[in-house]
């Protein structure tokens, strides 16, 4: 036994890596900056250096070049990276389950929701749980839909909720899905203005009309202005937003017009400041909720993904 002991000890002392330095490592690689990277793990900017410049050498390979104002990471690096994120969510789900399991902490469930949705989509996601299970913490927060699936990646969360881009990563999977159809709004006062009768001339008139749209670099707003492609309506937005909720309060203030989703006009209080345009064809995108795969769900995070409710 002793033998095996010395053997197993020599082995790991000849590895590039131990879980520590593969951690800071993705620290660098996600704030793409040693100093932030530096504050998170609670080490100074040259210990850190340090590390990684070790790391490096033990492994003899360059897997970050700086430079003054910027973290670039290289083809190996990325390899790297994306394989650490990996393991280092699978040690933290370990971690959290035994936490989960038999720590005194209440149980947390952490969503990760995109920026695109509203906020007339959070009941359907929380309000169950909360019923059901009002022991149970939820950690939420806003990211775009790339910073989400990253972080599943990562187990920096246990739910993302977005519009999904395609393909889907094979790293997750999608455990709920539906439909969000869109309408068309105006201000009140804009929208007696417009030729409802004749679709040709309400096109025209459209396309001579400011437009509040969502931001094109969303997976959203790509599919959205493909859409609007599609139907020869070609606008210049007056502004770009990553928020609905603000859209449809920009819209009732006479700034525009706007395609949102229909669920987002149902908590809008000031209903005689907007109206909705008829249209001959209607943009729906999809919304899926996320978790990732080969990852055994602690039971309130289960019990979490059973009750939402779209």
């Amino acid at each position: 036994m002793q033998v095996l002991l010395q053997a197993v000890q020599q082995y790991l002392s000849t590895k590039p890596f131990d879980l520590h330095a593969l951690h800071l490592f993705h620290l660098v690689v996600k704030h793409r900056s040693f100093t932030r990277a530096a504050r998170e793990a609670g080490l100074s900017p040259s210990a850190l250096t340090r590390q990684m410049q070790s790391l490096e050498q033990r492994l003899g390979l360059s897997l970050i070049q700086r430079t003054t104002r910027s973290v670039e990471v290289t083809e190996a690096g990325k390899f790297l990276a994306t394989e650490a994120a990996r393991l280092i969510g699978s040690v933290t789900s370990a971690l959290d389950g035994l936490h989960a399991n038999f720590g005194s902490a209440k149980p947390e469930v952490r969503v990760s929701v995109s920026r695109t949705l509203a906020m007339a989509h959070m009941p359907g996601l929380f309000h169950a749980n909360h019923q059901r299970h009002p022991e149970v913490v939820c950690r939420v927060s806003y990211h775009p839909s790339s910073t989400i699936l990253t972080a599943l990646d990562a187990n920096e969360t246990d739910i993302g909720v977005l519009c999904p881009p395609s393909p889907l990563p094979d790293t997750v999977r999608v455990t709920h899905r539906f439909k969000d159809r869109f309408e068309l709004i105006a201000p009140a006062e804009l929208a007696g203005k417009a030729p409802l009768k004749r679709q040709d001339r309400l096109k025209v008139w459209l396309q001579a009309q400011p437009w509040l749209m969502l931001d094109a670099t969303t997976n959203t707003g790509k599919a959205l202005r493909r859409w609007m492609s599609r139907q020869h309506l070609s606008v210049q937005p007056a502004m770009e937003l990553d928020s609905f909720d603000l859209i449809i309060n920009l819209v009732a203030s006479g700034f525009g017009l706007a395609l949102v989703p229909r669920r987002a006009l149902a908590l809008y209080r000031r209903k005689e400041s907007i109206v909705i345009l008829p249209m001959a064809a209607h943009f729906e995108r999809e919304v899926v909720a996320l978790t990732r795969k080969h990852r055994k769900l602690p039971l309130h995070v289960e019990r979490f993904v059973e009750n939402i409710l779209f």
